[in-house]
């Protein structure tokens, strides 16, 4: 069992950055794959970034890619996702999730409750 706690998100002008960290609790957190989903109002929830167990291999949608970075500390049951250069469109409830590595939400088996990331242009 795994429980997930984001934190870090905010209200940002257009431009700059944010890191948002998920900890997580349970001894199993390394054996998982870790997630970033976001979901903005009237929107489904989309896939953000992914990074594997190990942290040697990391996946982004291309919305994102070269803007944000996301990374995971086994020792401390913490992954982050470093966002750089927000658009007014990366406004969106992100949420922090774990299991097998996959672009595709039902492929994970544990979530967090989100935090709110509001970028004003």
């Amino acid at each position: 069992q795994v429980q997930l706690v984001e934190s870090g998100g905010g209200l940002v002008q257009s431009g700059e950055s944010l890191r948002l960290s998920c900890a997580a609790s349970g001894r199993a957190f390394s054996k998982f794959a870790m997630g970033w989903f976001r979901q903005a109002p009237g929107k489904e929830r989309e896939f953000v970034a992914t990074i594997t167990w190990s942290g040697g291999a990391t996946y982004y949608a291309d919305s994102v890619k070269g803007r944000f970075t996301i990374s995971r500390d086994n020792a401390k049951n913490t992954v982050y996702l470093q966002m750089n250069s927000l658009k007014p469109e990366d406004t969106a409830v992100y949420y922090c999730t774990a299991g097998v590595l996959s672009r595709t939400s039902t492929d994970y088996h544990y979530w967090g409750q989100g935090t709110q990331v509001t970028v004003s242009s």
